[in-house]
């Protein structure tokens, strides 16, 4: 008899997508498509969409806080959309320089990267984290983003562009 249950088949769960791309090429119009979204417009790109939305949040505070307001009462909507995620990583990096009284991110916590590790620990600790928990609660989690064009050059080949996340390289 086998240790473990094996199931087959699709398994009915929430998902989570990140779409990005250059600014006003509709990424909010898109996740507008989503059922029921719930958008956390951090920097109002929704004001033309006839959709739901919390008050834009000014601290990273007030967005761990509105995450878990869909965590407490996940009946108030299917998506939660996170408008856009680079704008949320502002957020963050405000606070944590607000929080170690400094005035750059690499001079936090006396510099040497200590202020990318510690923004890269806490966007996973206490937004990504959070937004597992949104899942597990049966509501869809669409995060947006700007793209960025940066040049790869490789020893091997002639360099060339790609388009990425526009948040930190951490």
């Amino acid at each position: 008899m086998a240790k473990f249950e094996i199931t087959k088949g699709k398994i009915k769960s929430a998902i989570r997508l990140c779409a990005y791309g250059a600014e006003g090429i509709g990424k909010s119009t898109f996740a507008s498509k989503f059922p029921d979204p719930l958008f956390i417009d951090i920097e109002g790109g929704t004001k033309q969409l006839d959709v739901s939305r919390f008050p834009s949040p000014e601290s990273w505070k007030t967005l761990l806080e509105e995450i878990d307001a869909v965590i407490e009462e996940p009946e108030i909507c299917r998506t939660l959309v996170i408008d856009t995620i680079d704008r949320a990583e502002a957020l963050l990096v405000s606070a944590l320089l607000s929080e170690s009284n400094t005035d750059s991110i690499e001079k936090y916590g006396g510099g040497y990267g200590k202020g990318y590790t510690a923004l890269q620990e806490r966007f996973s600790k206490d937004f990504l984290m959070r937004l597992d928990k949104v899942i597990a609660k049966g509501v869809n989690v669409v995060l947006l983003a700007h793209a960025q064009m940066r040049k790869l050059e490789s020893p091997d080949e002639p360099p060339y562009d790609r388009w990425e996340l526009k948040v930190s390289k951490k």
